[in-house]
């Protein structure tokens, strides 16, 4: 069954894009959750009138976002934490403190878009991060993991 997605949904497809599912798939989740429509003829039609006059905007949030992932690139969070003598932090890093890291640098950057290389920070040390900023552009950031003390 074809489906027109509403939003973006990790692994099937971005927002306003034609996919093929399983129609349980569709019926039972997607379509009541309002996350997707029935893909008929007339809301296809709809889905072209509408990309059509979405079209110059794309190209310039492309652009917006290349170019904060130029700033972002050349950017290295600190990010202080307690540790112990050896280096071993009480807790872990998430993305959550890098949003919050992000957010005093003055780049505000939903913790949903961030993605850590390693899955578990609990040490100090350098990292790294992945940031989707679009469909198309991801940035990578080096951030630092530093004792408070």
């Amino acid at each position: 069954m074809e489906v027109i997605l509403k939003s973006n949904i990790e692994k099937l497809g971005a927002k306003d894009e034609v996919v093929n599912v399983k129609p349980g798939y569709a019926r039972n989740y997607l379509i009541p959750r309002g996350y997707a429509v029935a893909a008929t003829e007339s809301a296809r039609k709809m889905l072209a009138e509408n990309l059509k006059q979405r079209a110059h905007k794309e190209t310039k949030i492309l652009a917006d976002a290349q170019a904060m992932a130029e700033k972002l690139s050349g950017l290295t969070l600190k990010i202080a934490t307690k540790a112990s003598d050896t280096g071993k932090i009480f807790g872990s890093i998430n993305t959550i403190q890098l949003s919050e890291a992000f957010a005093k640098e003055g780049h505000n950057i939903d913790r949903k878009s961030i993605s850590l290389v390693e899955e578990h920070i609990k040490m100090l040390g350098a990292y790294e991060a992945k940031v989707k900023l679009h469909k198309e552009v991801t940035a990578t950031v080096n951030f630092e993991v530093v004792n408070e003390g």
